[in-house]
């Protein structure tokens, strides 16, 4: 299971669920404190901007950061739930939770996968150009990004609240 939270719901949910991982995904990732439960291995930061596009003095979501994502998605065991957070819990970490289900999950049609997120969380917007490099990088032919757009704007709101995503 995956579930998804802001940085200020991040040790409560890893405590709730029981997570063994962490996906630490937001501009400043030093100031997240790994939770102790969670080894240090099974806690990625990615650094990167909730931005769509190239701007000076912040960091562009790109393919390497995809990658390292969905590495390591793939060396999750799933033997405890995966938690995913970015600083707010709406774009960044609900694009990664998007792209790890779709990644675990290939044959499973990616609108039923977005309609899943929308229905956990009315306020999920999932980073477009997150969604976009993981759907070139998973070979999805442009169906993440149509099913992101079926999906259609989130509520909005400061900060998300924990939601959950079952992979079967």
């Amino acid at each position: 299971m995956i579930y998804v939270c802001s940085l200020a719901d991040l040790h409560a949910t890893v405590k709730a669920t029981g997570a063994s991982h962490v996906l630490t995904i937001m501009a400043n990732v030093a100031q997240v404190v790994r939770p102790e439960t969670v080894t240090e291995d099974n806690h990625l930061r990615v650094q990167v901007d909730d931005i769509t596009e190239a701007m000076d003095g912040f960091v562009a979501p790109d393919a390497s950061h995809v990658t390292q994502v969905m590495d390591f998605v793939r060396g999750w065991d799933r033997a405890a739930p995966l938690v995913i957070h970015c600083y707010a819990g709406i774009s960044r970490s609900t694009a990664s939770a998007f792209t790890a289900a779709c990644m675990l999950n290939p044959d499973r049609d990616e609108h039923e996968i977005a309609q899943r997120i929308r229905a956990a969380s009315p306020i999920a917007s999932p980073n477009r150009l997150i969604v976009s490099l993981a759907d070139n990088a998973l070979g999805r032919n442009g169906r993440m990004i149509r099913a992101l757009d079926a999906m259609g704007p989130g509520s909005l709101m400061v900060a998300g609240k924990p939601f959950r995503i079952d992979l079967d």
